[in-house]
């Protein structure tokens, strides 16, 4: 996969996911994250989420996976996004101000491949200008990100969908705030 090795070299790709277009790049990598944040026109402090491919490497990313954190990944119809106190193993360009950091496990065929092949997580923010309306399908997806994107990923092209996923945060203490 040619995007692959684009993110391996620090660039962003314009990609579907099991929600909306995304804007990412390699989760590990500040300078890929700051180029993201730059070409959204994105406040520093609001952080972005990642996509990992499974329990195991969320495991290398956060502390601790509260039991709560499984028990919603095993009774909510994905996606979901989890938003976990503690992270380690990550740029703080990542993180919000209080270090807690989003993370979903895509059920998206092309999402999954791709993280899987890659070998780490991937960055994943909607496809817009900041303070503009997230994308439903490609084709919505400014001029200004596509032509600034380093590769455009050719899958679901046609798809359309206004999903966006449910977002819980876990406190420190073991408590579950719905925040959408």
């Amino acid at each position: 996969m040619q995007e692959v090795e684009i993110l391996k070299n620090g660039g962003i790709i314009l990609y579907p996911t099991d929600t909306i277009w995304g804007l990412g790049c390699d989760a590990t990598q500040p300078l890929a994250i700051k180029r993201i944040i730059k070409l959204k026109g994105r406040d520093n402090t609001k952080n972005l989420l990642l996509l990992v491919s499974d329990i195991d490497m969320l495991r290398e990313y956060v502390e601790r996976i509260p039991p709560i954190a499984i028990d919603l990944m095993k009774k909510h119809q994905p996606p979901l996004t989890i938003i976990y106190p503690q992270s380690k193993n990550l740029p703080i360009e990542l993180l919000s101000q209080d270090e807690t950091i989003g993370i979903r496990i895509p059920h998206h065929e092309y999402s999954q491949k791709l993280i899987k092949e890659f070998g780490k997580p991937i960055v994943s923010t909607s496809a817009n200008l900041s303070n503009k309306p997230s994308p439903t399908c490609f084709n919505e997806i400014s001029k200004r990100i596509k032509n600034h994107v380093d590769f455009i990923v050719d899958v679901d092209r046609d798809k359309v969908t206004e999903q966006s996923s449910p977002i819980y945060k876990i406190t420190l203490k073991g408590e579950i705030i719905k925040i959408r």
